[in-house]
């Protein structure tokens, strides 16, 4: 079992500390942890907000309107779903000492970068790049 690190509530990672120290690491499962709760909440408000609205609503124009209303919800409920999958992944990588470093060059991702898009797995310019060979292959 890890001993429990102190972080006092306004800490934010800085560039002129240890890349990735134990604070930060810390931080990031806090915040990621965060996310996630405020997640699995939502989609539990979601999944009992669908249940109580199985009624049967005789107006056609009503029913094709809730049933639009649904399938957004249900829409995003998957992009919920495949982030919490994103989170857990980031939550591993903290775990196994890898989190903050870019999956595709080994550098340190920006703490910025990380601070505003936790789940990131490369950092902003190996990002660029993969986004220009994706749009170069989708063009063809």
């Amino acid at each position: 079992m890890k001993a429990e690190v102190f972080l006092p509530d306004d800490y934010r990672p800085a560039e002129d500390e240890p890349f990735m120290n134990e604070r930060q690491m810390e931080y990031f499962r806090r915040k990621l942890m965060a996310w996630k709760s405020e997640l699995v909440s939502d989609s539990r408000d979601t999944i009992e907000g669908l249940q109580d609205n199985t009624r049967n609503i005789p107006d056609v124009a009503d029913r094709a309107s809730e049933e639009t209303d649904r399938a957004l919800e249900l829409r995003t409920r998957d992009r919920q779903r495949k982030l919490v999958n994103k989170i857990d992944a980031a939550l591993r990588r903290i775990d196994e000492g890898e989190y903050g470093y870019c999956e595709e060059t080994g550098d340190p991702i920006s703490l910025k970068r990380l601070d505003a898009r936790p789940i990131a797995t490369m950092s902003l310019e190996a990002q660029e790049r993969h986004e220009r060979r994706e749009k170069v292959h989708r063009d063809d």
